[in-house]
């Protein structure tokens, strides 16, 4: 089991550096330029670690990893479904912690009361879809071409899964 905690605003430095750090990737965010802690604040306070918390794992002493459940579409309808987002420091990357924290975090949502989780992906980011098919994800919906990146299209892929029926 991993020792994850609930995100300080203390920590949005350091969880907007891992996001930064996965810009030039192309491969899991569609910003494209780095974005700054002072843009992120509202995000970071729109979380609450009651419905849709942001999680921290630390590495040493700094925070590794991030986890953050998102409101669904914002509609009344949909409280019950998040979206998850997971982002690791570049050089723990493919060391298996994405697989322990996504597993604590689907742990935690009968607590959150989530039902249903999804995930937008990009469709060639192939880890990340690796990632969610191991937990059972499975691809609800695909948006062709729907984003643009230094002169190419990119398609998003919708991965969801039932948790708590």
């Amino acid at each position: 089991m991993v020792n994850m905690r609930h995100a300080t605003e203390a920590d949005l430095p350091a969880i907007v550096a891992i996001y930064n750090s996965a810009v030039p990737t192309r491969q899991s965010t569609a910003v494209t330029q780095e974005v700054s802690v002072e843009s992120r604040i509202d995000w970071f306070r729109h979380h609450t670690p009651d419905k849709c918390p942001i999680l921290v794992y630390d590495v040493g002493s700094k925070v590794g990893v991030w986890v953050s459940f998102q409101s669904f579409y914002g509609w009344p309808a949909y409280d019950h479904t998040a979206e998850i987002s997971i982002s690791i420091v570049p050089q723990y990357r493919g060391r298996g912690l994405d697989r322990q924290l996504l597993r604590e975090a689907i742990a935690m949502t009968p607590a959150l009361g989530i039902q249903t989780l999804v995930g937008f992906v990009f469709s060639h980011n192939e880890p990340s879809i690796r990632l969610l098919c191991s937990f059972g994800f499975e691809e609800w919906g695909k948006l062709p071409n729907i984003a643009e990146m230094d002169g190419k299209e990119y398609s998003i892929s919708l991965f969801g899964k039932r948790i708590n029926p």
